[in-house]
């Protein structure tokens, strides 16, 4: 009977003990902080900002169009070399032809799903 009262107590005495751990510190976080604590920033040079900042000027004012003298001959030189329809057409004509424009959309598609042929390459 003497081993069951000794279980019972040991069993209360397990329930009751705790192991207090001692609150370990964080060592690298202590040292972090007394380095921080400690860094003094070196003293900044009054002008310091000479030679990098470029000193602002404003840009010259911009001056006002001036109309010609002769609006009237002015105009009339300008209706003699506007371009005509036909001038249009051919050029219109040339810029398409070179850049493949205005071939349809079906000439587009029939681009993309062609085959694309892969050269063979010899190592």
């Amino acid at each position: 009977m003497s081993s069951m009262r000794f279980l019972r107590q040991a069993a209360r005495s397990a329930r009751t003990f705790s192991t207090s751990s001692v609150a370990r510190k964080d060592l690298v976080q202590d040292l972090y902080i007394k380095e921080l604590k400690a860094y003094k920033a070196p003293p900044a040079a009054k002008d310091a900002h000479v030679g990098v900042v470029k000193a602002y000027s404003l840009p010259p004012a911009p001056k006002a169009p001036t109309l010609p003298a002769d609006l009237a001959a002015e105009l009339s030189a300008y209706d003699a070399t506007e371009p005509t329809k036909a001038e249009a057409e051919t050029v219109a004509k040339t810029s398409a032809s070179s850049e493949d424009v205005g071939k349809g959309a079906d000439a587009f598609l029939g681009f993309l799903e062609a085959d694309v042929k892969v050269a063979e390459v010899h190592h």
